[in-house]
Order: structure tokens, then C-alpha cells, then sequence
């Protein structure tokens, strides 16, 4: 990972007596934010914690002379500085004078969404989940350089508070080819959001911080048209969403529905449970835990419906560092995964379970086969080089063969597969396991190499 931060921009805007001493700081590579308030010592926030800046107290002098040499604040108290990602927010009085300042460093870093990039390339939306301050803005300003210049997509960005493309009427070149749309209010998000797909034919848009209904409702219209989402939103967890009134529809909605007492009494629950409503708007979320940990769930849709029925489950968790490979811990089904080992505990399952088990006890029991194993792999119509890139990726041991009586497995595309009948009966006599994909990605490969090593 490398990181573009043009720190020194935004410490050259501070007091003499301020930048003296952050230019001569150990720590000033780790720094998240600095608080001006008046009245009171300058404070620094590190990741490692906060410091004292200096014995000097703030003064309305100190105060003016940094908003002086900002740009102009807006409806929502921010201000930036031109051709950077930092953001300077305000707190004003009673007579609306400002007594108090919050500098957050922007950085641009590059190589940080490494860890979902297969995700990317399922063109899927997706939703960023997390806690102020955790990076998600960080993390889709990434994403749309990616797609944009690595993918070559068509990507707008709707930048309501010039948050991910810099205080400029220039993007910062954090954003790649990406374009960016400015929202002149916040309020007004919603209406910047159609407009983007109704006038310039976007492949993919980008949106930060969606909080109320109307943006809520512009996102299902959006997804609606085809067009990929990604966006960010606040919350821990899918939990807070399913729970959240008003963001609650990027999952699908949730309703109270009544039922027959025979229904009820099938289904071994009571006559009203919640449901989702609709399909989601989003298909993946990503949960930010932390900076080098993040909680994928690649299919929303099954997630919100286990969870409604009390059978909530992880679906991976990802972990990386700057300087390590990245570990994907599997952990999809979790709950359902112990429950087919204990084939005489499903009598009080929901039918959603008892059927999840069904398809998926054969696939399961040769997993658990394989998953001890060398992969011996016979791929057939896929490239050698991306099965390579994958499993090397994954840190799985395996080895290539063109020999189909030493494979212990077969990879290939699902439509050449279904033609080569003398293949297929060759692997049942030898009880090689085969397995399908719809077509050769590496989001496809990916996700095939961690349900075998789950």
C-alpha cells in the first residue's frame, strides 16, 4: 500500500507556533485530526492516541488566522483546502461566530480495497459499513479509481461534502478517472443521485454517508436502472441496519406478516414474524471492524433472511496488513455448517434451513474431504495462469495436472462440462468430484476455492 496524504498542506495552514512543532513530531505520519477550540491547548489525535500540541491556549486570534486561510464554509460547517482531502469542520457559538475548529487529514491510499477486489469484479453493489472515523470514505474513493482506471468503467461520484474528491472544482487525483458531481446542499443529494443516471450514463456510482429516506429511495431506483452502487453508510454491523427504520430498504425492508395457524404451526414459529420485503438494493455489504479487518457478506439477501429467523450467521472475515498477505477466514454458514454434523438436531429448523442442508450436504462432505488435502486439480476450458493467481492468493497447496486419473477434483466451465459426456462419465467411475462455473472470473474461481477450503 502506498499513501498520498499532502499532510504539509494542511500544517502549513496552521499558526507558526503549531507548525513548528508538528514538523518536527515523530508520530506526524500517524496523524488523524487536530482540535482548535478556544480557550484551550491545541490536541493532536494520532492513531496511537491523543497529545498536547503546545502550553499556549487557543486565541480568537489563532482561530482567525486558520479560517482565513481555508475556503469558504458551507451549510454543514466544513471547509477545505484547494487540490487536498483534508476536511475542516466548525463549531460556532450562539452569535454564530466560530470558537472552535477540527482539522481531519485526508489521504488518498492506494492498494487498501486489495482485500475485495474479487468482490469489485462480481459487479455487484455494494454497501460500506462503519463507525465514524474508521476509513469508509478512505475506502470508496479507492474503489473509484480502481474501477474507473483498472476496470474502465464509467464511474461518478456523488461528492455531497467534497469529501472524497477534494474542496476543488478539480478533482484530486486520488479519484482516477472517475468524474465527480458536487451537491450544492445536502438535501438535495437525493435529487444529484438520479440526475447523475438520468444525464450521464454512469456504469457505476459512488456515494458517501446515505442517511435519509429520500437518498434510501434513490438508491433502490438506481439499482433498479442496472447500475452498480457503492456507498457507505454509518453502523457497526448488519444488525443496526436491519434495525434502522429508514436505512432498513437498502437490505429490502422489513415488514410484520401474519400467518394461518397452519403456516405458523409448519414453520414452528408464531403467527407474526418479520420478513423482507423486497431485494436488496445492495447485494454485498462489508463490514469495517477495523483498519485490517473487515466482515463480508456476499449475499445479502440469504443474510437478512437467516437473521430474521434467528439463525444469523458470519459470512468471512478478511484480514490484512501493509506488509502481509491477506488471510480470508471462510466462515459462511456458520451455523448451518454445525448443524450438518448433527444430522438428529434439525427437527425445530425453519424450512429456509431444513432446505439450505439438503442442497448443500453432498457439497459439504466433499469439502470436508478436500479441505485436508493437496488440491490435485484437472482444470478443463480455464486458464492455468488464473487458477495459479488465485490459489497462490489464497495461500491453498495444490498442484496442476493433465492427467484426469491423478486429479482428486475438476474445474471448468459449466457449458463445455455439460458437452463432454466422456469426461463426466470418466470422473463418476473414478469419484473425482467436478465442479462448475458460469463463467471464468476471478471472483467465480475465488469464491469456488473458498467453499472447497472452508
Amino acid at each position: 500500500m502506498s499513501v498520498n496524504g499532502d499532510l504539509d498542506k494542511l500544517i502549513e495552514n496552521l499558526p507558526a507556533f503549531l507548525r513548528e512543532h508538528l514538523n518536527q513530531h515523530d508520530s506526524k505520519d500517524q496523524l488523524i485530526e487536530i482540535v482548535l477550540d478556544l480557550g484551550r491547548r491545541p490536541e493532536a489525535r494520532f492513531i496511537t492516541g491523543p497529545q498536547y500540541l503546545s502550553q499556549k491556549i487557543i486565541s480568537w486570534q489563532d482561530i482567525d488566522y486558520m479560517t482565513k486561510r481555508v475556503s469558504k464554509f458551507s451549510n454543514e460547517n466544513r471547509a477545505g483546502i484547494e487540490r487536498t482531502l483534508h476536511r475542516i469542520s466548525c463549531i460556532r457559538n450562539r452569535q454564530f461566530l466560530i470558537n472552535g475548529l477540527t482539522c481531519r487529514v485526508g489521504r488518498a491510499v492506494f492498494g487498501t480495497i486489495s482485500a475485495i477486489r474479487d468482490l469489485l469484479e462480481s459487479e455487484k453493489s455494494i454497501l460500506i459499513l462503519g463507525k465514524p472515523g474508521v476509513g469508509k470514505t478512505t475506502i470508496i474513493r479507492e474503489i473509484a479509481r480502481v474501477l474507473a482506471d483498472e476496470m474502465e468503467k464509467r464511474v461518478i461520484i456523488i461528492d455531497t461534502s467534497n469529501e472524497i474528491a477534494g474542496d476543488s472544482d478539480i478533482p484530486h487525483s486520488g479519484i482516477g478517472r472517475a468524474r465527480r458531481m458536487q451537491v450544492a446542499k445536502t438535501e438535495l443529494q437525493h435529487q444529484v443521485m438520479i440526475e447523475a443516471v438520468e444525464n450521464h450514463m454512469p456504469q457505476v456510482i459512488i456515494i458517501d454517508e446515505i442517511g435519509t429516506e429520500l437518498e434510501v429511495l434513490a438508491a433502490r431506483t438506481i439499482a433498479e436502472k442496472g447500475v452498480q452502487l457503492v456507498g457507505t453508510t454509518h453502523g457497526n454491523c448488519l444488525d443496526n441496519l436491519i434495525k434502522n427504520p429508514s436505512l432498513a430498504d437498502l437490505i429490502g425492508g422489513i415488514q410484520y406478516v401474519t400467518l394461518s395457524d397452519d403456516e405458523a404451526k409448519r414453520r414452528g414459529t408464531q403467527k407474526s414474524i418479520l420478513e423482507r420485503k423486497a431485494y436488496p438494493a445492495f447485494e454485498i455489504i462489508i463490514e469495517i471492524n477495523n483498519q485490517s479487518s473487515w466482515t463480508i457478506h456476499e449475499d445479502v439477501k440469504t443474510s437478512v433472511d437467516l437473521f430474521l429467523r434467528g439463525s444469523f450467521f458470519v459470512g468471512q472475515i478478511r484480514q490484512f496488513a501493509l506488509s502481509e498477505k491477506i488471510n480470508i477466514k471462510a466462515q459462511k454458514f456458520l451455523n448451518q455448517q454445525n448443524l450438518l454434523l448433527k444430522k438428529d438436531s434439525t427437527d425445530n429448523l425453519t424450512l429456509l434451513e431444513k432446505n439450505w442442508i439438503s442442497i448443500n450436504q453432498s457439497r459439504y462432505e466433499k469439502s470436508l474431504n478436500l479441505k485436508s488435502k493437496t488440491l490435485i486439480i484437472y482444470p478443463y476450458s480455464l486458464s492455468n495462469n488464473l487458477l495459479k493467481e488465485v490459489l497462490l492468493k489464497m495461500r491453498v497447496k495444490f498442484v496442476l495436472t493433465n492427467e484426469i486419473r491423478k486429479a482428486n477434483l475438476i474445474i471448468g466451465l459449466k457449458k463445455h462440462l455439460n458437452q463432454n459426456f466422456k469426461l463426466t462419465n470418466l470422473a463418476k467411475q473414478k469419484n473425482i468430484p467436478i465442479y462448475s462455473l458460469n463463467q471464468v472470473s476471478f471472483y467465480q474461481v475465488s469464491k469456488l476455492i473458498q467453499f472447497l477450503c472452508s
